[in-house]
Order: structure tokens, then C-alpha cells, then sequence
């Protein structure tokens, strides 16, 4: 009988199916696929970086160093924007694994969204601001 359970996110190749599919829709999203494709003209650095961010919070190899905020600092984005990211990562979770780190990478995915969101916000509304690099 083959099972249809999922199982949980244990290495880095499960870490590159989910970036992968999720910059893959991401691209294809016409709320914030433009919004992308107007900053990253070469995927696969991106890519990589974010093999080896979600790497260092999943399961802890760390590989990533760095601040992830600053790239993100001007972006023109409001809410609907992350809403949107936010969905798409859970989804993509969601369709492959279950489990504790799948858990964790919506709930730090959900996280980083808010937090984005309040940066950019913030920074906005006071421009004489300027974001930590």
C-alpha cells in the first residue's frame, strides 16, 4: 500500500524543492512577481541565499550569514503584498511536507512578514530614517 502521509523538512534538498517551487509561483504572481523581477535579474544567487537561510533555521547547518532586512528596506509593498508572499509559502509547505519544521518555516516565514511589513511601514512614514545595513 503506498502511503500518501507526508514527512517532515530534514535536509537541504527538501529546503530547495520548497524555495524552488515558491520563487517559481512567486514569479508567476502578478501582485508580486513584478515586484521581484524588477530587483532580481539572476535567480540563482537568490536562490542559493535562500537555500542557506532556511538551511540555518531549519536545521540548523549554519550556512547563512547576513542580514536579510536591508534588500528588503525600499521595497514598494503594503500589506496585501505580504499577505500574498505569506500565502504562497504556505501553500508550497503545505503541498510537500508536515512536521515540526514545516511548522516552524510558516511560523517564521509568518514572522518575517509581519516584521518586514512593520519595518517598511515605519520606514515610510519616516524617511529621514535610514535602514541598518
Amino acid at each position: 500500500m503506498i502511503s500518501d502521509m507526508k514527512r517532515d523538512i530534514e535536509n537541504l534538498e527538501d529546503i530547495q524543492l520548497v524555495v524552488n517551487t515558491f520563487y517559481g509561483r512567486v514569479q508567476k504572481n502578478n501582485l508580486i512577481g513584478p515586484i521581484f523581477a524588477s530587483r532580481i535579474t539572476d535567480w540563482t544567487p537568490h536562490l542559493e541565499k535562500m537555500y542557506r537561510f532556511w538551511q540555518t533555521i531549519l536545521l540548523h547547518e549554519h550556512t547563512y550569514s547576513g542580514s536579510p532586512f536591508p534588500p528588503h528596506a525600499t521595497l514598494p509593498v503594503e500589506q496585501e503584498h505580504f499577505d500574498t508572499w505569506l500565502g504562497l509559502w504556505e501553500a508550497v509547505i503545505d503541498e510537500f511536507f508536515e512536521g515540526e519544521n514545516a511548522t516552524e518555516a510558516k511560523r517564521r516565514g509568518k514572522i518575517m512578514a509581519q516584521l518586514f511589513h512593520y519595518k517598511i511601514d515605519y520606514l515610510k512614514n519616516h524617511p529621514q530614517m535610514k535602514p541598518l545595513v
